[in-house]
């Protein structure tokens, strides 16, 4: 993980930190800012509304969880800060919210170490800038998405699962665009 994204990333554990006392009971279908928050090391997604916690999950992440994403195939969830791109309600686990990776310091990791090219890494960035889905058949790995099936242990290819009870409740919720950010 660069520099830059360790620090976004420790800024981030340190805002949630100061706001994690503040959980309410305001119903999910009114959230006005909504922001999920996921943490590999906890195994939790939390729901926030701005600056309030909403609601926390239980979930479970790729079969090698440990690290951040690198290569397709790697099994390792990605780190970082991402959004979701689409609502797929016919998803082969349950529902799914499709996380906007490869980011744009993933892809240019990948240009700088040759994994992809520069045409792949100008498109993923441009999608970025435009919130839409970024390519996801590159060899940095795509198809990346919070979805259903259980939390019994990590057994998915990267993704993050949840119960499919939870995660009707999530998916009726979040709206495209919602700002998605996973921790380490």
């Amino acid at each position: 993980m660069n520099l830059i994204k360790t620090v976004v990333l420790l800024l981030t554990i340190v805002t949630l930190d100061s706001t994690l006392h503040t959980q309410t009971n305001a119903p999910m279908k009114d959230l006005k800012d909504p922001r999920l928050v996921i943490s590999k090391s906890k195994r939790t997604l939390t729901v926030f509304d701005g600056d309030k916690r909403i609601k926390e999950y239980k979930m479970v992440l790729g079969f090698d969880p440990k690290g951040d994403k690198e290569i397709e195939g790697d099994g390792r969830t990605p780190e970082g800060e991402f959004y979701v791109f689409t609502k797929n309600p016919e998803s082969k686990f349950h529902l799914s919210l499709g996380v906007g990776y490869p980011g744009k310091e993933d892809a240019e990791r990948g240009l700088k170490a040759g994994i992809i090219t520069k045409e792949e890494r100008d498109e993923i960035i441009a999608a970025i800038a435009e919130q839409r889905m970024p390519l996801q058949k590159t060899k940095l790995g795509g198809e990346i998405y919070i979805h259903g099936g259980g939390t019994a242990s990590d057994w998915t290819d990267g993704c993050v699962a949840l119960d499919n009870d939870e995660m009707t409740e999530l998916f009726n919720a979040i709206p495209v665009g919602a700002k998605i950010i996973i921790l380490p």
